[in-house]
């Protein structure tokens, strides 16, 4: 099956009260292990990629072509979309569309509205004019992800209403107190500016830092039109953790594949846990 854009299986995932994960991916196995999931469970899945993670794996183009190539291979046959995760300009976001990226995050949060939006109707238009799709924040998710550094910073309902009206995006990222990474204490996301952004626009509603947030929350966020989670550190922490064990029970091992299965097995069985948690299982 070939790669989609985001657009559609987001919108039936907002008209159905389920979210569909997007999974960040760092490597070949990484991308094994969501895809093998998504398939077992039949959901749709987004494969996010930093510009730091597509840095490491040499580029945008070697990306797609590595996740084309196990669609292919694995005989994927749900929806797949693989979206540029905090791409920082138009620049990026051009490159990684033209390297055949189904969907691009451009995030401008940092600037004032103003520029946030003029950047993001520009990507949009570059963006739409080849079927991809967009995905833009307002106000700053907390903690570091990759070259993503900042603290919490509520989006404003103005701010979320002028970004969609004015751009054309597909999809809204509004920080509502998530973070990137572990999280220090009990999550304390926004619920009643989330209901209130939900009710103002009609687009489905990211939430970022996925990880560590308790399931009752991510129910309630999706019940408030949350419809795209995303999910990295939980992946990176499982993923450690297995290989940690195998290499301590078999300090002389040295063939990689000896401990980087039994780590990308570990991912898989998280991502099938997020997925039912999600609800987008038999959604494909």
């Amino acid at each position: 099956m070939p790669l989609v854009s985001m657009k559609d299986m987001l919108n039936k995932a907002l008209e159905g009260k389920y979210a569909v994960g997007q999974f960040n991916i760092n490597n070949l196995e990484w991308t094994q292990a969501i895809l093998g999931a998504a398939e077992e469970e039949k959901s749709p899945v987004i494969l996010g990629v930093s510009e730091g993670a597509a840095r490491h794996m040499s580029g945008f183009y070697t990306v797609v072509k590595m996740v084309e190539g196990l669609i292919h291979d694995m005989k994927i046959t749900v929806p797949v979309a693989i979206h540029l995760d905090h791409g920082s300009s138009f620049d990026k976001c051009k490159e990684a569309i033209d390297a055949g990226f189904t969907s691009v995050m451009i995030d401008d949060s940092h600037s004032p509205i103003d520029k946030n939006i003029e950047t993001t109707k520009k990507v949009v238009e570059y963006a739409h004019a080849k079927g991809v799709s967009v995905e833009a924040e307002v106000g700053t998710v907390g903690g570091q992800e990759d070259d993503v550094i900042g603290g919490v910073m509520y989006a404003k309902l103005e701010d979320c209403v002028r970004i969609v009206k004015e751009t054309g995006i597909d999809t809204l990222a509004p920080a509502l107190g998530s973070v990137h990474g572990p999280y220090k204490g009990e999550p304390n996301l926004g619920f009643a500016e989330m209901e209130e952004i939900r009710n103002a626009i009609s687009l489905p509603l990211v939430l970022h830092g996925g990880t560590g947030i308790p399931t009752h929350d991510i129910k309630k966020s999706i019940s408030l039109g949350t419809s795209k989670i995303n999910v990295n550190t939980e992946n990176q922490i499982e993923f450690s953790k297995a290989v940690r064990e195998v290499l301590a029970a078999k300090p002389d091992a040295y063939d990689p594949r000896a401990y980087i299965v039994p780590g990308r097995d570990a991912i898989k069985q998280t991502v099938i846990g997020k997925i039912r948690e999600f609800g987008s299982n038999n959604q494909a």
